[in-house]
């Protein structure tokens, strides 16, 4: 009985997996807009901007940075191949070195692009926490150093991990999935008992090997490590899982974009029925956090099933229905919360439940 419906189950999945291919068009001039910037062209960004400093300085005036302003919606843009975006036009905030409120704060973007610079042009890697330590009196604490890091990055145009700063991997993945690290590394997720953590460098991974049917993203860790113990990928086999234990981080969109990329099998997202939350891992996977990072096309999948589970016990999938979420989903505010920053396809699904 449980084979025939495994049997069946994979059988949908394969037909959903067809219909993406013939739908999603290929992206390739897209996929490479961020990992395509060269080393010598980060560095010119860079000193661009510390010879607009010079030049001020050498006029006798005060330099002043010009940073996009990312918390605003309005300074974003959708574009149905990458997700969203910040608007060339966008509006900008200004840090100027002869204002008592944010001289402080233009002394340590400078220090940060001096780090930045010298990471680039030695080909080395270092962590937000990294750069937190190699001066803690100057930068106070480490979410200082995480927003001017963004901040840097939305200048430059340029992804985060192009300025070769990392973020330590909070994520976990386990399934039918090999590849090598950057250093040569291999790396096997196959055990059942133990997750392997989301590597911190996904751009370095190479030579995947995996015959996955799909890939499911667990919302909760503890669910995750409940699908562990119950041997989930075992039973269902073969596939994989992973969780950014909560709202994703950076690093584990990456790995499955990077999953996408290469195998493209179907993903889905097992999150919970709750606007606030579980709605947003889903729709973190879809598009892009404009509050915090310039255009990163690879951080954004073309398509998440959903997995509603009720408290009944009732289990179900939304391939394709236009309205992948429970009507009985009534948290007005929260819903209405995703409709006023989602794009306008989301919004045509959340709209009829609200």
């Amino acid at each position: 009985m449980m084979g025939s419906r495994v049997a069946e189950l994979f059988s949908e999945i394969d037909k959903f997996r067809a219909q993406l291919l013939q739908n999603v068009e290929v992206m390739t001039e897209c996929q490479h807009v961020e990992t395509e910037i060269c080393h010598k062209e980060i560095l010119t960004r860079i000193e661009n901007v510390i010879l607009g400093v010079v030049t001020s300085l050498s006029k006798d005036e005060a330099p002043v940075l010009a940073l996009p302003n990312r918390s605003s919606w309005a300074n974003v843009s959708f574009d149905s191949a990458i997700g969203l975006q910040m608007s060339s036009g966008s509006s900008v905030t200004s840090i100027r070195s002869d204002c008592a409120s944010s001289v402080t704060k233009f002394a340590r973007i400078l220090k940060i692009l001096l780090v930045i610079y010298r990471l680039v042009q030695s080909s080395s890697y270092a962590t937000k926490r990294d750069i937190y330590y190699n001066n803690t009196q100057l930068f106070g604490s480490q979410k200082t150093v995480d927003g001017i890091v963004d901040d840097i990055s939305s200048m430059l145009k340029v992804p985060r991990r192009s300025l070769h700063v990392l973020a330590t991997s909070k994520g976990l993945i386990s399934g039918d999935l090999c590849y090598l690290e950057e250093d040569g590394t291999r790396i096997d997720c196959h055990s059942s008992s133990a997750a392997v953590a989301v590597s911190s460098n996904i751009g370095g991974i190479r030579n995947i090997v995996s015959s996955a049917k799909f890939v499911l993203i667990v919302e909760k860790d503890a669910t995750f490590q409940r699908l562990l113990d119950d041997d989930f990928c075992a039973k269902l086999c073969p596939c994989i899982i992973i969780t950014g234990k909560g709202v994703p981080d950076v690093n584990s969109r990456l790995m499955v974009r990077k999953l996408w990329d290469t195998l493209h099998i179907p993903i889905f997202a097992l999150v919970d029925a709750d606007p606030h939350v579980g709605l947003h891992v889903s729709l973190s996977q879809q598009m892009l956090a404009p509050v915090r990072y310039v255009m990163v096309p690879s951080l954004a999948i073309i398509s998440v099933g959903v997995i509603s589970s009720r408290r009944d016990g009732t289990v179900s999938i939304s391939l394709h229905t236009s309205n992948p979420f429970p009507s009985a989903w009534r948290d007005t505010y929260g819903l209405r919360s995703c409709v006023s920053t989602s794009t306008d396809q989301w919004r045509c699904r959340l709209r009829p439940t609200v």
